[in-house]
């Protein structure tokens, strides 16, 4: 490792997947994991494969299919979480083992209930135990920030000894300024007898808004790893968000004098990836990646952008890979030019996807004049939703307005051929998922629900997003269309199908099919 080059260990789909409600499936992870890897990720945290035999099959197979990072899975200070991590991980190109084990007085007293002295050891044994696994081993003293630093000095020199090659700093609860961090990592290379031997890591958290500002001031002080996670998701307010740390380096070289091997022109494909797996919307003032980043408002800003973009931008939007052109296609528009502009975007589909998404593109354009590459990115975040079509809309009818009852009808198809039915509701959204509820008969509660325009005008595509609970689990849905009613009933039968697919079982047919040839009377009346 060049003292100048910092690595990227992006725990998106470990720590980011532990944010509320973002959830993936195992497609979902593994299509990510190949985004991570093409934008150039030097460690990718794949999971914690000893908190179920689910997580435990989702990192083996992102480690057989990634071939270029490290591959990392994480484990507690204990022998079967290490022993599950390798039984993950065995099979990957570059495999690496976390162990991580709180360290503060708070955390000893409450959550282990030991003392230091028995956590110094369960640290040095577990990485011993590790190293004879694995080769490449990282250790984590948990709430490092608010534990005491000669403690912290003590276990990092039993570790490194024990055979760990990357010792990383959490700020688990982000409770450190930068200064004081900076500080820290200094202290620990002036105080920490062998730590030459040992990659110093870092791994901040949001609480306070500082954990960008903390990974920089770390490197400043000579962390050469930063973990962190796309658009900063994560427990609670998040981690470090990866799209800022690397474009803060990238753009202030002249004062870090540092590089990553991030490939940035990636940046924007992977975050929205990620906001469309996990269901979280970025922001609009999102640094970087949120739509205002490259938008100038001001009349004063827009004159100064006419005239030289450096006034009042210091980063090329195309360097972290925003979509230059808007309007691309129309209804006229042909396979061939559909097929290569998503190939300039970064989408590469089988014969199968591509008529399918060839198909869904042609209904768009016939209800716009203008088909953008934000329309094509609604899209094509609908096609990969990688859920099987158990239930499928076929038709939708609404009637709403004022003094009126809001009324849907609504054809579904399914295993057992089409079924009609309608509801009323509060609204007609509501009014079109209680159909959808007595066709498909699959009892779930709906958590959340939310619609964004993709683009600007009338004919604008409408992305809607639902969450969907049942026992405890949450469902993700997503559904697109210039009407909206019709964009929210496909996102609601998507966390549906999701729902079936990951239970294993069809549903009851909520109806005898020879009997129904339309709607049912009682549903007419």
């Amino acid at each position: 490792m060049e003292e100048n080059n910092v690595l990227i260990f992006d725990t998106t789909l470990r720590d980011g997947e532990q944010g509320a409600g973002a959830t993936m499936t195992v497609d979902q992870k593994i299509d990510l994991a190949k985004q991570l890897e093409l934008l150039g990720v030097d460690v990718l945290e794949a999971g914690f494969p000893v908190s179920s035999p689910g997580e435990l099959e989702s990192v083996r197979k992102i480690a057989q299919t990634v071939r270029k990072p490290i591959v990392c899975g994480l484990a507690h200070a204990n022998p079967k979480a290490i022993d599950k991590a390798w039984e993950a991980l065995q099979d990957a190109a570059r495999p690496r083992i976390h162990i991580f084990l709180s360290t503060s007085d708070i955390h000893m007293l409450h959550q282990l209930r030991k003392d230091r002295e028995e956590v110094l050891n369960m640290a040095q044994e577990n990485v011993a135990r590790a190293k004879k696994l694995c080769s490449d081993i990282e250790f984590s003293p948990m709430d490092a920030t608010r534990s005491d630093p000669e403690y912290v000095y003590r276990l990092l020199e039993a570790t490194i000894d024990a055979g760990a090659t990357t010792v990383n700093i959490p700020d688990t609860v982000g409770y450190t300024t930068p200064e004081e961090f900076g500080k820290f990592i200094q202290n620990i290379r002036k105080n920490v007898r062998n730590i030459e031997k040992a990659r110093i890591s870092v791994h901040c958290h949001n609480d306070l808004g500082l954990a960008v500002a903390n990974s920089l001031s770390a490197v400043k002080a000579g962390a050469r790893q930063i973990e962190c996670t796309v658009n900063g998701i994560g427990e609670r307010a998040g981690n470090a968000a990866m799209e800022e740390v690397v474009m803060a380096m990238r753009t202030r070289k002249d004062f870090f004098g540092l590089a990553t091997n991030i490939d940035t022109t990636q940046i924007y494909r992977t975050s929205r990836l990620v906001s469309e797996y996990t269901g979280f919307t970025i922001q609009p003032n999102k640094a970087i990646i949120g739509n205002n980043a490259f938008r100038h408002a001001s009349g004063i800003h827009q004159d100064g952008i006419l005239k030289d973009r450096s006034t009042y931008e210091i980063m090329d939007p195309q360097s972290v890979g925003w979509p230059g052109s808007m309007l691309v296609l129309g209804k006229l528009s042909g396979r061939h030019a559909f097929k290569k502009r998503l190939e300039d975007m970064g989408y590469n589909l089988t014969e199968e996807q591509l008529q399918k998404s060839f198909d869904a593109f042609k209904l768009v354009a016939e209800k716009k004049k203008e088909v953008t590459d934000r329309d094509l990115e609604a899209l094509m975040k609908e096609e990969r939703t990688n859920v099987p079509e158990i239930f499928k809309l076929e038709h939708i009818h609404v009637s709403c307005g004022t003094n009126e009852i809001p009324t849907a009808t609504v054809s579904v198809l399914g295993p057992n051929g089409t079924v009609t039915d309608a509801a009323i509701g509060t609204g007609p959204v509501d009014a079109a998922y209680k159909a959808i509820n007595k066709i498909v008969n699959v009892p779930a509660s709906l958590q959340e629900y939310t619609v964004q325009s993709v683009t600007a005008g009338i004919d604008a595509v409408g992305d809607v997003t639902v969450r969907i609970e049942k026992n405890g689990m949450m469902y993700l849905g997503k559904g697109v269309d210039t009407d909206v009613i019709v964009a929210s009933a496909k996102a609601y039968l998507n966390a549906l199908n999701l729902l079936i697919a990951a239970s294993g079982e069809l549903p009851r047919p909520a109806y005898d099919l020879a009997s129904v040839q339309s709607i049912p009377k009682k549903a007419r009346t």
